[in-house]
C-alpha cells in the first residue's frame, strides 16, 4: 500500500518554515491549559454522582447519565473535530469549543433537575471534543518537528494529571462545598483561556487557505458516526448495570453499533468529502500508533480505576483517602514528562515505546504479587507509582510517531482520531475491568464455596475457632455460631474479590506485554527531525 508520505504536497517545505508571532511555549501552555479542563471535566464528577442524585431527587442509577450522556457526545465530536476545523477554521472552532464548554458548565452548575442537567452535560461533551485534538494539532504547527516531542510532554501532563487529581478535587469539593461547584470551577479557567487564545493563537497560512473551501457536509457520514458511536459508548457504559448481552437494550444497541460503525467506515472510504479521512490508516505507522494508543487507554484508565476501588470497597479508604494513594503517580508523571520529551529529541520513538510498554508489562505483573487484603496504604502508594511510571514514555513517542511521515494538512484529522482511540480505549478498559472484576470474584467465591461445607474438617474447626473467639468477647453460644458464619462468608467474600483484581492485572500484563513486542513494528523516526522517517 502506498504511504501517505509519497502524496505530500510540494509547499509542504514552505509549511515548515511558518512560525507562530508569540512564544511557542506560551501557546503551548494556553492550549494545554484549555485540554487540561475538559480531560478533568470527565472524571471529576465520578464522585459527586450520589450527591448529584440525592440533591435532584434521582436514582443512583439515573444519575449515572449525567457521565454517559457527556461521554456519547464527546466520542462523536471527537473523529470529526478535524472536518470542523476544515470547516470553520481551527482557531474559530477552538475558540466556538471553549465557550461552548464554558457557558454549558454553567448551565450545568444552575441546572434544577436532573434531566436539564443531562441536557447540559451533552451539550458541555460537544464542546469538550474538540479541544484535545485542537490543542494537540496547535502544538504540532506551532513546533518544528524535532521539538514536538517536548511539546507533547506538557500536552501529555493534562492528559493523564487530570484523570488522577480529577476524582479527589471532585471529592474534595464535593465535601466542603457543593456538587455543584465542580462545574463552576471551568468558568474562570474557560474565560482566561478564551482570551488568550484569542489574543495569543493563529492558524498557519495552508489551513487559512482551507478553511471552508468547497467543503461538503456529508450528511450520510455524519449520521452512521452519531447513531454508531453513540451506541457504542451507551453500551460500554451501561453494559455491565445491564448485565450486557442478557440486555434486549444493550443487545439492540451493539447491533446497531456494529453496522453503523462497518456502514461508516466502507462509505467514508469512497466518499469524496468525508468527515473522517479512514485514509489515513493506510499509513501503517498510524495505525500502529492509533492501536497502541488505544491499549494505552485501556491500560492507563484501568489500572487508575482499579486501585482506588480496590481500596475503598475492600480496606474502607475514603475516596479522599483513595485519592491520597494515586497523587504520588501524579508527582512521578509530572517529573518524567518534560525528560521523555527530551528522550524523543535524541532516541527514535520506537524505542522508547518499547521501554514504557515493557515498564508497564513488569509493574502489572508485579502488582499480582503485591495485592492482598494487608497492603499498607504506603505500599498501595508505590505500588501505584511502579504502574504509572511506564506512561510517560508512552503517550509522548506514540503522539509523535503517529504524525511521522503525515502531511501538515493532515494535522487536525490525525489528531481527532488518535484522541478518540485513547477515549474509546478508556471507556473500553473500564466496563472491561467492572465487568472482569464481577465475574471472576462470583467464580472464585464459587470456588471457595465447594470446600465451606460440614464435611470439610478445616472449615468446622474455623468455625468452632471463630464461634470461640465471639463467646469469650461475651457473645451467647448460639448467635456466636450464627456470626461465626457470617465472619467467615465476609472473608470469603472480600478473598474473591482480591483474586479477582489479581486476575485482572494479569490480563492488563499480558495486554501490555503484546504491545511491547508490537512497538518494534512502529517505522523508525528521525529524532533530529522529528517528524521525518529515518532513513534506513
Amino acid at each position: 500500500m502506498a504511504e501517505l508520505t509519497e502524496t505530500r504536497p510540494p509547499q509542504a517545505p514552505a509549511q515548515q518554515r511558518w512560525e507562530p508571532k508569540f512564544n511557542p511555549w506560551l501557546i503551548a501552555v494556553v492550549v494545554a491549559l484549555a485540554a487540561f479542563m475538559e480531560v478533568l471535566d470527565t472524571s471529576i464528577a465520578n464522585v459527586a454522582l450520589p450527591h448529584i442524585a440525592g440533591d435532584l431527587g434521582a436514582s443512583n442509577d439515573q444519575s449515572t447519565w449525567v457521565l454517559t450522556s457527556y461521554l456519547v457526545s464527546n466520542a462523536i465530536v471527537l473523529p470529526i473535530s478535524g472536518w470542523l476545523a476544515s470547516l470553520f477554521g481551527r482557531k474559530r472552532f477552538f475558540l466556538l469549543c471553549i465557550v461552548l464548554f464554558t457557558i454549558s458548565s454553567l448551565l450545568c452548575g444552575a441546572a434544577p433537575s436532573l434531566s436539564l442537567l443531562i441536557v447540559f452535560r451533552a451539550i458541555q461533551g460537544l464542546g469538550g471534543g474538540g479541544l484535545q485534538p485542537m490543542a494537540q494539532a496547535i502544538l504540532a504547527d506551532t513546533f518544528p518537528p524535532q521539538k514536538r516531542g517536548l511539546a507533547f510532554a506538557l500536552y501529555g501532563i493534562t492528559a493523564v494529571m487530570a484523570p488522577t487529581i480529577g476524582p479527589a478535587l471532585g471529592g474534595w469539593i464535593t465535601d466542603n462545598y457543593s456538587w455543584r461547584w465542580i462545574f463552576y470551577i471551568n468558568l474562570p479557567i474557560g474565560i482566561l483561556t478564551l482570551f488568550l487564545v484569542t489574543r495569543l493563537v493563529e492558524d498557519p497560512p495552508y489551513l487559512r487557505r482551507l478553511a471552508g473551501a468547497g467543503i461538503r457536509v456529508d450528511y450520510i457520514g455524519i449520521s452512521l458516526l452519531t447513531l454508531g458511536v453513540g451506541a457504542l459508548q451507551v453500551v460500554l457504559d451501561r453494559g455491565q448495570e445491564d448485565d450486557w448481552f442478557g440486555s434486549h437494550f444493550i443487545l439492540t444497541l451493539s447491533v446497531v453499533s456494529a453496522a453503523c460503525l462497518i456502514s461508516l467506515v466502507v462509505w467514508e472510504w469512497f466518499h469524496r468529502d468525508p468527515v473522517i479521512d479512514v485514509h489515513l490508516f493506510k499509513n501503517s505507522n498510524f495505525a500502529t500508533a492509533n492501536l497502541m494508543m488505544f491499549m494505552l487507554g485501556v491500560v492507563y484508565f484501568s489500572s487508575l480505576v482499579m486501585m482506588p476501588l480496590f481500596l475503598q470497597t475492600l480496606l474502607g479508604y475514603t475516596a479522599q483517602l483513595a485519592g491520597l494513594v494515586l497523587s504520588a503517580s501524579g508527582i512521578v508523571l509530572l517529573v518524567c514528562m518534560p525528560i521523555v520529551g527530551q528522550l524523543t529529541t535524541k532516541i527514535p520513538a520506537k524505542y522508547i515505546i518499547a521501554f514504557g510498554w515493557f515498564t508497564i508489562a513488569i509493574a502489572l505483573f508485579y502488582s499480582t504479587k503485591r495485592i492482598d487484603l494487608d497492603i499498607s496504604f504506603q505500599a498501595a502508594m508505590w505500588l501505584r507509582v511502579a504502574q504509572a511510571a511506564g506512561l510517560p514514555f508512552l503517550f509522548v513517542p506514540i503522539t509523535l510517531a503517529s504524525y511521522t511521515g503525515l502531511p501538515a494538512e493532515k494535522s487536525n484529522d490525525a489528531s481527532g482520531l488518535i484522541n478518540f482511540m485513547r477515549n474509546i480505549g478508556s471507556s473500553v478498559g473500564t466496563s472491561m475491568v467492572t465487568t472482569m472484576l464481577a465475574r471472576r470474584a462470583q467464580f472464585h467465591q464459587s470456588v471457595m464455596s465447594a470446600h465451606t461445607t460440614n464435611y470439610d474438617t478445616a472449615f468446622q474447626n474455623q468455625v468452632a475457632a471463630a464461634a470461640q473467639q465471639l463467646i469469650h468477647a461475651g457473645t451467647s453460644a448460639a448467635d456466636a455460631q450464627i456470626q461465626a458464619y457470617g465472619m467467615i462468608y465476609q472473608s470469603m467474600q472480600a478473598q474473591a474479590q482480591a483474586l479477582a483484581y489479581i486476575d485482572t492485572y494479569k490480563v492488563l500484563a499480558i495486554g501490555a506485554g503484546i504491545m511491547f513486542l508490537l512497538a518494534f513494528v512502529v517505522r523508525k523516526n528521525d529524532p533530529r527531525a522529528g517528524g521525518e522517517v529515518a532513513a534506513g
